[in-house]
């Protein structure tokens, strides 16, 4: 394997060498974009399908594992709600000795088998949680002016020209499906929730104490989990006593009922930063369990921040008498993983903190 070189060994014959491989490279890469109504797609993908004459076919390197019900119903969800849908990704296979011009499904397999079941009336939706109203709807249950609009929606395509081989079908199919990475709940509620209370979120999810007591890898930190916590923070602080078991769902309606309502957010800010000052001031290891741990529990996280800006509500001028309680059987019970959803175990460990900081106990 030869030596890595230095960016200042790099030679411009190293450059041209490498912007010749990219353009090599490049070649067998060529590609249309086209936008099908779904009814053609799902024909295109039915017709022919028993005896392996369908235009679109899924190829035999493809996973066979479909996606469960609701997952499906979820998709069509997003196609009857006009939302964007990725690109299917298909190539034009050349048989130069049988050559029916079909089209190889790269990327979309399961959209696609998604869509035929629902218009062969084969998928009842189920689990839906935007349009409610048709759980337990087959497609034959909508209005006739839906189905047909249904069938109208298109959807967009890359299709690779008969130059891609199947190297590069490969290698494209690998890449698109090992580089995705499902968006976590605080990922989704950035890309559909936003407004000024998340900008807060942001701004002090970046506060450099916080980020010194609270430590996140840099990984966590590109998919948001700061800002998980900042939520968490101010929405149990706010609402714990009306806490049910749905934790995403208690999230996301406190960040949009707050994106809406523009309270005073310096006076969230004031109050944040007021509990990370008495947390440095007063625990040893901030919010982890001891100075070797890298990472908190959101359950510690939770317990601690909302106990302690809990008490300062009370009393501003908190001094703790004591702060063995930290390593108490009862806060490690509380604050350990299977103590999570359900509202009692969370306001139990909140008012633990709190109590224990007013000498309430």
């Amino acid at each position: 394997m030869p030596k890595s070189k230095k960016p200042e060994e790099i030679t411009v014959q190293d450059k041209e060498a490498a912007e010749a491989e990219i353009r090599e490279k490049q070649k067998p890469v060529d590609y249309d974009t086209k936008e099908y109504p779904v009814e053609i797609l799902v024909h295109k993908y039915m017709d022919g399908k028993d005896d392996d004459t369908n235009e679109l076919f899924i190829p035999d390197y493809q996973r066979n594992e479909a996606w469960e019900d609701k997952r499906q119903s979820k998709f069509i969800e997003s196609v009857l709600l006009g939302l964007p849908i990725p690109f299917i990704f298909v190539a034009d296979i050349y048989d130069p000795e049988n050559d029916l011009g079909r089209l190889e499904i790269v990327d979309g397999t399961q959209r696609i088998r998604s869509l035929a079941r629902f218009l062969n009336n084969e998928l009842t939706l189920v689990g839906l949680e935007k349009l409610k109203k048709l759980n337990q709807f087959r497609y034959t249950d909508l209005p006739l002016a839906r189905q047909r609009r249904f069938k109208r929606s298109t959807l967009r395509m890359i299709q690779l020209t008969e130059k891609a081989d199947e190297e590069v079908r490969r290698d494209m199919f690998e890449r698109i499906n090992t580089g995705s990475v499902d968006l976590n709940d605080m990922e989704k509620r950035r890309g559909i929730l936003r407004g000024p209370f998340l900008d807060i979120l942001d701004q002090l999810s970046a506060n450099e104490k916080f980020l010194d007591l609270c430590p996140f890898s840099e990984a966590l930190i590109r998919r948001s989990e700061p800002q998980e916590f900042v939520l968490r923070f101010f929405a149990y602080l706010n609402n714990y006593n009306n806490f049910e078991r749905q934790v995403n769902k208690f999230l996301n309606d406190y960040l949009e009922k707050h994106n809406k309502d523009r309270r005073d957010h310096e006076t969230m800010k004031a109050e944040f930063q007021s509990m990370l000052d008495f947390v440095y001031k007063h625990f040893d290891n901030g919010f982890s369990k001891s100075k070797r741990h890298k990472k908190t529990p959101r359950i510690r996280f939770e317990a601690i921040s909302v106990g302690v800006a809990l008490a300062l509500r009370e009393n501003i001028n908190l001094q703790p008498k004591s702060m063995n309680w930290l390593d108490s059987p009862e806060f490690k019970e509380y604050t350990t993983s299977d103590a999570s959803n359900s509202r009692p175990k969370v306001i139990r460990r909140i008012e633990y903190v709190r109590d224990q900081l007013l000498d309430k106990a």
